[in-house]
């Protein structure tokens, strides 16, 4: 369990290092006070994984120093019940110089481990880096990716109470961060606490139970994971403002979600209809029609339509605008416009909603009129054209012919399966 109250830190700026003496020697102030937390408050059960995400500067390295005791806080206070190991930074509590097997003693003592539980931890450790043949070579000698995955084993296997995790885990490969994610989901389900920090919404979404947004060291939201990075996407799109603006709540016509952005452009209706159905319940491969309604009230000649389907895990699942569609879209001012994404609905049953939006260029962090999470919601039931599982339909070509085995080949193929010639 991890129970945080107004936590708050802050650091001493310099100019110039020279003014660090200049201020011992004169007694008087030559620095700038940052302030890089300030009054954060949150609580994390046991079994409960908390995501923390923010732009950069937010405050969210700071945050996991504290908590693991790297930093101590100038005011607040952090409880925290039983042991607690991260992967913060890649190389902290390593040395370049010795071997990867004598880092797995020296870091696994930093994090609280005794010698002898060390030793009888230490096969599994490396088995689980995957890094049997490298053990013995210096750690200067290894990749980024793979001082990771020694971290992550070391940490892993100090079997903590809380668990820390941070970017430090983004170095790492696909299959192994595939692997660290199953490892954290097994550590959850068996009790443990998790503190998540990453710029990957969607495994923030999928692995957290709830998350905090932090701005400029504040705390902006707090709660479902969902709605928090659905903040975080408005938040940047604000980047630029001094005062961080809050979105607004729609429930209007067919619009039920919440919306952000200048409104100079409107998004006025959003809306789901397969060409079979009629209706918003589509089969998996059906043609569908996604529309979205908008009116200007300004003279635009490169305006960015864009869709992004979500699952109900609120997993982003596919997204695409007029931008990279190479779609040019103009709009007068006073004049009502509709934009249609017409596509087979190639996705595995389940429910899923639209949101959407109007921006220029290719993203909406540069000139936002309008965004709307969950502008409207669609179901796909049923499937036609072929059974599938998943996700999504890809629609391979599948063909099946014999392999054309050289001779010697065929040969050494015919010995390896125990026969003669």
């Amino acid at each position: 369990m991890i129970h945080v109250e107004g936590l708050t830190k802050k650091f001493k700026v310099y100019n110039a290092p020279s003014l660090r003496l200049k201020e011992i020697l004169l007694r008087r102030s030559f620095h700038n006070i940052y302030t890089a937390l300030e009054n954060v408050n949150f609580h994390v059960d046991d079994g409960q994984t908390l995501g923390i995400i923010g732009p950069n500067g937010a405050g969210k390295s700071t945050l996991l120093k504290l908590l693991s005791g790297i930093l101590l806080p100038d005011m607040g206070t952090i409880s925290i019940s039983g042991k607690v190991t991260g992967l913060l930074e890649l190389g902290t509590g390593f040395n370049p110089e010795m071997t990867g097997r004598a880092n797995i003693y020296m870091n696994g003592l930093l994090l609280g481990m005794e010698n002898e539980e060390i030793r009888a931890k230490e096969d599994r450790i490396i088995k689980f880096t995957e890094l049997e043949s490298f053990m013995d070579n210096p750690l200067k000698t290894f990749s980024s990716g793979m001082t990771m995955r020694l971290a992550f084993a070391i940490a892993y296997h100090a079997e903590p109470s809380c668990f820390l995790v941070g970017e430090a885990l983004s170095v790492g490969d696909a299959h192994f961060q595939q692997k660290c994610m199953k490892a954290i989901k097994n550590f959850k389900e068996g009790g443990g606490s998790i503190v998540f920090v990453s710029h990957d919404l969607n495994s923030v979404k999928l692995l957290c139970d709830k998350a905090i947004l932090l701005s400029r060291g504040r705390t902006i939201e707090e709660g479902d994971s969902e709605n928090v990075v659905n903040s975080y996407n408005f938040l940047i799109s604000q980047i630029d403002d001094e005062e961080v603006p809050r979105r607004n709540v729609l429930s209007k016509g067919n619009i039920t979600g919440t919306d952000y952005g200048t409104k100079q452009i409107r998004i006025t209706s959003v809306s789901v209809k397969g060409e079979a159905s009629g209706s918003s319940v589509v089969c998996s491969g059906e043609r569908t029609v996604i529309e979205v309604a908008y009116t200007s009230l300004l003279d635009m000649e490169e305006l960015t339509i864009g869709i992004l389907i979500r699952d109900r895990f609120g997993q982003d699942i596919f997204g695409t605008n007029t931008f990279h569609a190479g779609v040019t879209a103009r709009c007068e001012e006073n004049h009502r416009y509709v934009c249609r994404f017409a596509m087979d609905m190639n996705l595995g049953p389940g429910k899923y909603s639209v949101t959407a939006a109007l921006h220029t260029e290719d993203i909406h962090v540069a000139s936002c009129f309008n965004w709307i999470d969950k502008a409207t919601d669609f179901e796909v039931a049923g499937i036609k054209n072929g059974f599938f599982t998943g996700v999504a339909r890809l629609n391979p070509e599948i063909s099946c012919i014999p392999y054309p085995l050289e001779e010697q080949e065929y040969n050494v193929f015919l010995q390896g399966d125990g026969r003669n010639k």
